[in-house]
């Protein structure tokens, strides 16, 4: 009998609130977007609370999310997008919740991510040096630029001149034409990594930021120009867009890491450590004011060094020209210098809160390394009397400031308590809120004492602390060991604990109550015996029936002793590195130890006989846990995934693939149906136990089938990063890259394709005989197609392929099976109650599978007729659809100049448009 067993799957994940990509602001300024790992965040910063949380559904290879890595909103609706590290963009609608489009066209992770102007088009840019255009709104690719050798940072839409700047770090700053699909423009003279770029609001500036301190300030011709090459290091095809004005100098010494404006013209220079620059953009009279007065300060310093030159006899030598003396107007006269902000820890990013505020300051919000929030406020312009920058609120509770190092569950699985290294919080593990934040050592080992309310904490500096969960507070502290307190395990009789450190002593503790003369007692504990070891001690573990005591040791031996006396019992050899954790299965039968060196072993305790040795993790086993009342176990490792085994049968049974980070800390709820993860991505996981049931064969075949998805989906370009793919050496190539999806919605179709074709060839073979025999019956329509005729049938399969998978679907269809489908799409037009209303769809697929298959079809005659027929088809349908978006839009222009010069309500609109028949 094959047995089955139970999947687990991921609940919920807490403890991030903004992880290593950037932050916005939604488009009406009300909300703050941050990512926490792959999920968005969105925030309330006025009452510093996450009033949503976007989470992405599972991918159809099973594969877990990547980590998001930047971030973009619309500048006109609620659209957000979200650029992974895994190559996808995924689009969400803000006022539903919904994933709305997925965008597959890169090979590496997202590093540039820009809405237009308009929120029509998205431009994507990675670490394969593509460049990808998306139509939102079609949830399909446009084209992809090809060019920069290096990493894109940053994209910036210029819609006046139709065009597209990207910068990158192969120290190269490139303008596209979005109509030509080609770059006219690439500005060099960046003495490395060009970082960053902006665009100001009115279109009319450009700033650029790379490894100096300097910020590179350009003018955007008004009207894209036609002029011809591009001085001071850029160089134009065709026009110059493009112009240096000049440099301005940053204050903080570290590079720039991203730029952006807020729309009264303040200019933001975040740099990559803890300063952000602020400058202000001066009006064209006030920028000539300026600069005038540097002209006057010019000459008149000219003229005193001139008297002192007649003086010393020198008058014959001018004096040296300054490299920004011009008496045009440059960027030193265009930006002024705002205070300068500078956090305690690490900027990871920045953003200007929008909107006016009360006496001209300005709103920022960073983003720190620290896995925290900060609101800034500074002044709006510079002066003697400006205020300094000022924090006003500190957004940190709801995660810890550093990796996830040990957990801990309540017995009735009710409170979860993490440390890390700036001391504990207490959680509720089935909302993921965060209940207290005790500030205590840097906690590497935590044990529930009996009752719930009280937690033992063993730090890095070898103490031992009793954590009162429910007042918040550290009640009791005793230097009990030497150095790291690595494990804690409880006493089965529930008297006390056992600590093992590096010190190489395990100390046996016991409780206490020790009378205050205050209040009552309070919880403490005795130490009672000292086990000493010969080496470091890793990890502790007592067997359930109170007989056994395994200590894991840096030699890589475990060593058993008889708890009662601690009496030698075994030694257990076999691991090369050492062994980091171990646990005893609740019978006290097995006991199974993680090393680094990436081995999980089983043992008998019987006789310390070696079950298995299994290659559990591509990195070291950090966690290992049974189930309680089974041997079922649990491992987590450096690799960030946690995995499930059987340890009587040997087998692997599931890979709980979730984090971004190694996997340090591991509980186990009392009944097995969930577990809780912590990890160095400093988020918590929920794992819980669901009703459906699998067999470890399948599971095997499943895994194998991903390695092969995995190959699938990259062999179609297998280029080395920055090189041009073959016979593709030009600015511009198809947006669409082959994925999993793609490839299942090419197979649908084709066999969509092969089933119709069939139900079509019975018929056939029905209506010949029937000529000879009238009252032959007609076949019974198969069961494939569901009821519906096969022209119907292909269109359902069509209809269901998503947007953005189409393109690479038609890409894979083989030459047979694209003109049958042109035929289909012929017939499909023909029937108005069918696919006639559908013209977009339909021009779409008969566009691509003309692009992709023009040279074949060109050629044959049988697809001649279909060709002619799909051009009449297509005009006649398409000039229908145009002249009825024409007539929405004439209507929509109707009923908003009603509310313009009415007033209206709703309920005034409806009728008036009643009354005016729209």
């Amino acid at each position: 009998m094959v047995k089955a067993y139970l999947r687990y799957e991921l609940a919920s994940s807490w403890g991030v609130l903004a992880s290593n990509s950037d932050i916005c602001y939604t488009h009406d300024g009300a909300h703050l977007v941050t990512a926490a790992l792959e999920n968005v965040n969105i925030w309330n910063v006025k009452r510093a609370l996450v009033v949503e949380t976007l989470k992405a559904p599972a991918t159809q290879s099973g594969k877990p999310v990547g980590e998001i890595t930047r971030l973009a909103a619309s500048p006109v609706s609620d659209q957000i997008a979200a650029g992974h590290s895994d190559g996808t963009v995924r689009v969400w609608s803000l006022s539903s919740g919904e994933l709305e489009a997925t965008f597959s066209g890169h090979r590496s992770g997202i590093s540039a991510l820009r809405f237009s102007a308009d929120g029509a088009l998205l431009a994507s840019g990675a670490r394969d040096t593509d460049v990808v255009v998306w139509d939102v709104g079609a949830e399909s690719g446009l084209f992809r630029l090809r060019g920069h050798s290096g990493e894109i940072t940053a994209l910036a839409f210029l819609p006046a001149a139709g065009a597209l700047v990207s910068s990158s770090k192969d120290g190269l700053v490139k303008a596209w034409d979005l109509g030509t699909q080609h770059c006219f423009q690439t500005l060099t003279g960046h003495p490395g990594e060009v970082w960053s770029l902006a665009v100001s609001e009115d279109q009319r500036r450009l700033v650029t930021g790379s490894t100096d301190d300097l910020l590179r300030w350009y003018v955007v011709a008004e009207t894209g120009g036609d002029g011809g090459a591009a001085d001071a290091g850029g160089s134009a095809a065709g026009r110059e867009l493009l112009s240096p004005l000049g440099t301005v100098s940053r204050r903080a010494p570290d590079r720039v890491a991203a730029l952006s404006f807020g729309a009264d013209g303040v200019l933001l220079a975040q740099s990559a450590g803890r300063g952000v620059d602020l400058y202000r953009m001066r009006g064209e009279a006030e920028a000539a004011r300026h600069a005038k007065r540097r002209r006057r300060r010019r000459r008149e310093k000219k003229g005193k060094a001139g008297a002192k030159g007649g003086e010393a006899g020198g008058a014959d030598a001018p004096p040296p020209e300054d490299a920004d003396d011009s008496d045009e107007v440059t960027a030193q006269d265009e930006l002024e210098a705002l205070p300068v902000l500078r956090s305690k820890h690490k900027v990871r990013a920045a953003a200007l809160v929008p909107g006016a505020r009360r006496g001209g300051t300005l709103g920022l919000v960073l983003a720190l390394a620290n896995n925290s929030l900060e609101v800034w406020e500074c002044a709006g312009r510079a002066g003697e009397d400006a205020a300094p920058p000022a924090r006003l609120a500190l957004l940190d509770a709801g995660g810890h400031r550093a990796d996830v190092r040990a957990l801990a569950l309540a017995g009735d699985d009710s409170v979860a308590v993490s440390a890390s290294t700036a001391g504990v919080k207490v959680w509720n593990p089935r909302t993921g809120s965060c209940l207290r934040t005790v500030e205590a050592g840097y906690g590497t080992a935590l044990l529930f004492v009996p009752g719930n309310r009280h937690v033992v904490l063993g730090t890095k500096e070898g103490q031992l602390a009793v954590v009162d969960i429910a007042a918040g507070e550290v009640q009791l502290e005793l230097e009990a060991h030497t150095s790291t307190v690595w494990s804690l395990t409880a006493l089965p009789d529930g008297n006390g604990f056992i600590s093992g450190s590096g010190d190489k002593e395990v100390k046996e503790w016991v409780w206490t109550l020790e009378p205050q003369e205050d209040g009552p007692p309070r919880l403490g504990f005795k130490h009672t015996r000292t086990l000493q070891m010969t080496d470091d001690v890793m990890c502790v573990r007592v067997s359930p029936n109170g007989k056994l005591l395994a200590v894991a040791l840096l030699d890589a031996t475990v060593r058993i002793f008889f708890l009662d006396s601690f009496k030698f019992f075994l030694s257990l050899y076999g691991h090369k590195l050492p062994v980091l954790c171990m646990d005893i299965s609740s019978d006290s039968t097995l006991l199974i130890t993680g090393s680094a060196d990436k081995n999980l072993k089983i043992w008998g305790l019987d006789f310390g006989d070696c079950h298995r040795s299994l290659f559990a993790h591509a990195d070291s086993v950090m966690q290992a846990a049974f189930v309680p009342g089974t041997h079922y176990v649990f491992t987590a490792g450096k690799d960030g995934v946690v995995k499930y085994w059987d340890a009587d049968k040997f087998e692997h049974l599931l890979t709980l693939a979730g984090h971004h980070g190694a996997v340090w800390a591991m509980a186990v709820s009392s009944l097995g149906d969930w577990l809780l993860t912590g990890s160095a991505d400093r988020s918590l996981r929920r794992w819980c136990r669901t009703d459906e049931p699998f067999f470890v064969e399948e599971e095997q075949e499943r895994r194998l089938e991903s390695l092969f998805e995995a190959d699938l989906e990259g062999g179609d370009d297998r280029r080395p990063v920055g090189a041009p793919a073959p016979g593709d050496e030009g600015s511009a190539a198809p947006a669409a890259r082959r994925t999993l999806e793609s490839v299942s919605a090419a197979d649908a179709i084709v066999e969509a394709l092969d089933a119709a074709a069939a139900e079509e060839a019975a018929l056939e073979e029905w209506r010949a005989a029937a000529r000879s025999n009238p009252s032959l019956p007609r076949p019974a329509p198969s069961p494939l197609l569901l009821g519906l005729a096969p022209d119907e049938y292909v269109l359902a399969a069509v209809r269901r392929v998503r947007g953005p998978d189409l393109e690479s679907a038609a890409l894979l269809l083989p030459f047979g099976d694209a003109l049958r489908l042109l035929g289909y799409v012929a017939g499909w037009l023909r029937g108005p109650a069918r696919g006639g209303g559908a013209a977009e769809l339909m021009a779409r697929l008969v566009a691509l599978l003309l692009r992709v298959h023009l040279g074949q079809l060109s050629v044959t005659p049988a697809a001649r007729g279909t060709l002619t027929a799909l051009r009449d088809l297509l005009h006649a349908r398409l000039g229908g659809a145009k002249r009825a978006l024409g007539f929405n839009l004439a209507a929509l222009g109707t009923l908003g100049r009603l509310v313009a010069e009415q007033g209206l309500g709703a309920a005034g609109v409806k009728r008036s448009a009643a009354v005016a028949g729209l």
